[in-house]
């Protein structure tokens, strides 16, 4: 069973477009210190919450260490173990650390890069269903392309943290 500790409200930003990097007129979310993890397989605990609200081709990695994005879907980053330093919306973003049991949720188009992380760093992935997940490097040409394809994008179904009657379905509707 997943406990979410902290349901309430995320942490809430709007990252403006710079040119390279057109993160989107949704709202990055980050729930901090929302999953109660299970110590023996925190993995399995988010890769089961996210399931459970209807997120699914999870894997299991860190953030690259490279400014990228994904202008055809939308991302759930939870962090299972360690914690790490990862610039949101670009270079001209800002740089937050997560630690395990906080979840990030991107819209399409959002920036982000991996600063520093601790050795144990091990982040889930998900998306909403229906959506092939390409990664973007940051440059005019992608910008341009991108910028028609981040409105095509579907709006999720439910929160990959707290469901169909969660902060992300009021926050992007």
């Amino acid at each position: 069973m997943t406990v979410v500790r902290n349901p309430a409200e995320p942490l809430a930003i709007v990252f403006e477009d710079d040119g390279l990097v057109p993160n989107n007129i949704l709202p990055f979310l980050v729930y901090q210190s929302a999953v109660k993890l299970d110590p023996k397989q925190p993995e399995a605990t988010i890769e089961n919450l996210f399931e459970a609200n209807g997120w699914d081709g999870t894997w299991r990695n860190g953030v690259y260490d490279y400014l990228h994005y994904h202008a055809t879907v939308h991302e759930a980053l939870g962090v299972a173990r360690g914690r790490a330093r990862v610039r949101f919306g670009g270079d001209h973003g800002q740089e937050l650390d997560i630690k395990a049991g906080d979840v990030a949720i991107l819209p399409a188009g959002t920036g982000h890069q991996c600063i520093e992380a601790s050795d144990d760093f091990c982040v889930i992935g998900a998306y909403p269903p229906g959506a092939e997940m390409e990664i973007t490097r940051a440059t005019p040409e992608n910008h341009a392309r991108a910028l028609t394809r981040i409105p095509q994008v579907a709006l999720p179904l439910a929160d990959p943290v707290t469901g169909k009657h969660g902060a992300l379905m009021r926050l992007w509707r």
